[in-house]
């Protein structure tokens, strides 16, 4: 999920700044990434962040993305984790 959320930071984002988060809780590991750049990510059909979703849904996982036009970004991933 880190190594998807980045390369679209480097991609498409024209960020500034990106951060990266991990917290472990109560048996599940959320991980985030965050960006300062220009927004626009989507989970649509065909592209990376939906395969993506695909293959957190397949582990009991979930994925969200919240990017509105003009940014930021942040992707949240929950998998749970013992």
């Amino acid at each position: 999920m880190i190594a998807e959320a980045l390369t679209n930071v480097a991609k498409h984002s024209h960020a500034d700044r990106c951060a990266i988060g991990l917290r472990h809780s109560e048996g599940t590991l959320r991980v985030w990434v965050t960006d300062d750049g220009v927004g626009g990510a989507a989970l649509d059909k065909g592209h990376g962040l939906c395969g993506l979703e695909d293959r957190l849904h397949a582990v009991g996982g979930r994925l969200w993305v919240t990017s509105p036009y003009g940014g930021p970004t942040a992707i949240t991933a929950e998998l749970p984790c013992c």
